[in-house]
């Protein structure tokens, strides 16, 4: 039972821990005013544009891919049930 116990307070203890850790951090950053907000992303956006390509994040196929072929099965199916190309998401 007093295990048990133990075990509740030290929840709630964390929970309120936790809890207040999240005021401090939004207090934080609700110090910012509209202005230096602002100035702060679009320093990021031009930091961005200037920041040399990734090459593990440029594509390596060609420029003009082709669009891929229907399935022999989905072209008879869409004829047997008059339905469209099915769409691809």
């Amino acid at each position: 039972m007093r295990l048990s116990k133990l075990f509740g307070v030290a929840g709630i203890v964390g929970v309120a821990a936790t809890g207040a850790v999240l005021v401090r951090h939004e207090r934080h950053r609700r110090a910012y005013s509209a202005e230096e907000v602002r100035a702060r992303l679009q320093g990021r956006v031009v930091e961005a544009a200037t920041a040399p390509a990734d090459p593990d994040m440029v594509p390596d196929w060609p420029a003009e891919v082709q669009r891929p072929q229907r399935h022999p099965m989905e072209v008879l199916l869409s004829a047997v049930m008059r339905i469209g190309p099915l769409r691809r998401f």
